[in-house]
């Protein structure tokens, strides 16, 4: 909704608020319950048409960012999720090093920090595609001549 149409928007509710409180005072306390209602159901009736129009728009730009072959913009490559991630391999870390450690001492802790540090790895290079000095190749514009 532009600013245009908000206000708009605004000073139509506002008239049916006006409405519903002129009608109030003409009619009294007996019909409060249903002038409210109804002036709540108008109010739930243009929120929902603002929710529609917004959920339109992101499908619309989710849908033209998948056209366009980039990265949806809701990707699962967060801060939350590598910080996650990282703890996650740390507390594991302790009880894979007991285990590597104690069956094959000094070979079995390698063994087992190799593998917590190639999967952190693998997952690194998941989320930052040039974390290995891959660089997604960006389409050419259908401007450019």
């Amino acid at each position: 909704m532009t600013g245009m149409e908000a206000r708009h928007g605004d000073a139509e509710l506002k008239k049916e608020l006006d409405a519903t409180l002129h009608a109030r005072r003409e009619l009294g306390d007996e019909y409060e319950s249903a002038l409210v209602d109804s002036f709540l159901e108008k109010v739930e009736q243009r929120l929902d048409g603002a929710v529609d129009r917004r959920v339109r728009r992101q499908l619309a730009e989710q849908q033209m960012v998948v056209a366009r072959g980039a990265r949806s913009p809701q990707s699962s490559d967060s801060w939350g999720e590598r910080f996650g991630f990282g703890i996650v391999s740390l507390v594991l870390a302790i009880p894979l090093s007991a285990i590597g450690g104690g069956v094959a001492h000094l070979p079995g802790l390698l063994v087992a920090w190799v593998g917590i540090v190639g999967v952190n790895v693998v997952q690194a290079a998941r989320l930052s595609p040039s974390f290995f000095g891959r660089r997604k190749t960006r389409p050419e514009s259908d401007w450019e001549d």
